[in-house]
């Protein structure tokens, strides 16, 4: 297994060391959609949801899932993020709220997963809201659209606006 930084000379996972590297701008876009029945997204639009303005809740709990990740997944390194932004965007012909994270770190490792989790906590944070009224809902999508910074350079999808 020589070659790989994630496992040690067992073979088993350990975490990078990434006290030699610079510290360099880093910043990550991620997407994701929740997928519903248009009578739940026009719900969610006139704020008649029973637990709340839904996209406002998601925009927090996104933010708070980006500041957990190192907790969440084990061999990511805790960050000092330095910003995260959610933005939603209704989109009625494929009946979903579809997710946007942008996070960004002056730090020594990418911020991907950062932007990632922010996604997916925004998404199950819908789901959750939304569940007493739609149980048929679809997480999917979530994928990194943009990264950049880092000895592995520059990252951007296809189709990113």
């Amino acid at each position: 297994m020589s070659g790989l930084t994630h496992f040690n000379k067992e073979g088993r996972a350990k975490m990078v060391n990434v006290g030699e590297k610079p510290v360099t701008r880093r910043e990550a876009v991620a997407r994701g959609r929740v997928y519903m029945k248009s009578s739940t997204l026009e719900t969610i639009e006139r704020g008649k949801i029973e637990k709340g303005d839904v996209l406002a809740v998601a925009q927090v709990a996104g933010i708070m899932g980006a500041k957990q990740t190192s907790a969440l997944i084990p061999m990511c390194h805790p960050l000092n993020i330095s910003g995260v932004d959610i933005r939603f965007n209704i989109n009625r012909e494929l009946n979903a709220v579809e997710i946007e994270a942008e996070a960004t770190v002056d730090g020594k490792t990418g911020i991907e997963m950062e932007a990632l989790t922010a996604v997916s906590v925004a998404a199950l944070t819908i789901y959750d809201m939304c569940k007493a009224v739609d149980r048929e809902m679809i997480i999917g999508d979530i994928k990194l659209m943009k990264k950049t910074g880092g000895k592995s350079g520059d990252f951007i999808r296809g189709g990113l606006k």
